[in-house]
């Protein structure tokens, strides 16, 4: 079966350090990677940092099989430095159909002022995007340097599925970027919800699971657009929160955790479980705990507030930057793991 990792907010809610504990605590056999490189998802394990744009987050476990899904959009020369970094290489497959960003793409969007003053992140995303719905975009099956590479991935996926294999699915971004449900034209090019990502891989609903949507304990954005309840930029600065995205660089904005916005993104996704991070940046004591018992009294309220709000149940919660700072409580839950 298919489990579904989804951002709840504007992306940056830290998909990259639930998917990398999943891949290593829930018995996946195959990790997938939907989006492109535009959305960077940050690994931390035993002192080492991975910052990824398309190899998936459950690299991290060994013996899983990793696969770039025929709806992402691959640059050669990222995918190539990051197998080489991940050690991936001779367990992941491109997918024959994905799209290839080219190097005059992004040259194309950097001389358009109207992505920049939506806040583009410049990485030739749209660009490539464009091309794939006029059906001019070349695709990985044209890239002699791919070769060893290529794949089926949506008859490999299935026939893993039809083996009662465990498949862990991570997307991209989050769903108030979603071309279609964000924040209109301040958006990426792509369907970032639950629904848009399994279309990417390839799979029916019937195949899913557990949906898990990812909230920070607050919310940021990179770039122009709506957020509200924005905190000034000395407000950021005194509770600790400053932050830079990880493919730009750029300042995120800050914002209070925003209950209606969990809920439509809970709602619109059918979440089954929710994933809370960076509960520390709000609770230094809670820094490095692993035990639910011995978080700080106030942080134990902040989740249950939610969960009580939400009415799904909060089953992951990271407290620091390690994979391994992480509390699980899907077995108290009643989520078979």
């Amino acid at each position: 079966m298919i489990t579904i990792v989804c951002g709840g907010f504007y992306g940056d809610e830290g998909k990259g350090k639930i998917a990398s504990y999943l891949a290593l605590r829930g018995g996946y056999s195959v990790g997938i990677r939907t989006g492109s490189i535009n959305a960077g998802h940050t690994v931390n394990h035993m002192g080492r940092t991975w910052r990824l744009r398309l190899v998936p987050s459950a690299f991290l476990n060994r013996s899983a099989w990793l696969y770039i899904a025929r709806g992402s959009l691959i640059k050669i020369d990222v995918l190539m430095r990051e197998i080489e970094e991940t050690g991936a290489v001779g367990r992941i497959c491109v997918d024959m159909g994905a799209g290839v960003i080219e190097d005059r793409h992004v040259e194309f969007e950097k001389i358009d002022d109207g992505l920049r003053s939506i806040g583009s992140t410049f990485q030739g995303v749209g660009a490539a995007t464009a091309e794939r719905v006029m059906r001019r975009l070349k695709l990985a099956r044209d890239f002699r340097e791919l070769e060893g590479l290529l794949c089926d991935s949506v008859s490999e996926i299935l026939d893993s599925l039809d083996r009662g294999e465990e498949i862990l699915v991570e997307g991209t971004q989050g769903l108030y970027l979603s071309l279609y449900h964000g924040a209109y034209p301040y958006v990426t090019s792509r369907d970032t919800s639950a629904a848009g990502i399994l279309s990417e891989i390839g799979c029916g609903p019937k195949h899913v699971d557990q949906i898990i949507v990812v909230f920070k304990s607050y919310v940021t954005r990179v770039g122009e657009g709506p957020l509200e309840g924005e905190l000034r930029a000395e407000d950021i600065e005194r509770l600790g929160l400053i932050e830079r995205g990880t493919v730009t660089g750029r300042l995120r904005r800050v914002a209070p955790f925003n209950i209606e916005l969990a809920r439509r993104a809970v709602r619109m996704n059918t979440a089954t479980q929710i994933a809370i991070t960076k509960l520390d940046a709000l609770y230094r004591e809670a820094r490095g705990v692993r035990d639910w018992g011995k978080l700080p009294r106030e942080a134990r309220r902040f989740i249950e507030d939610i969960e009580d709000k939400l009415r799904v149940p909060v089953t992951l919660i990271g407290t620091g930057e390690d994979v391994e700072d992480t509390i699980d409580l899907r077995r108290e839950k009643g989520i078979e793991i």
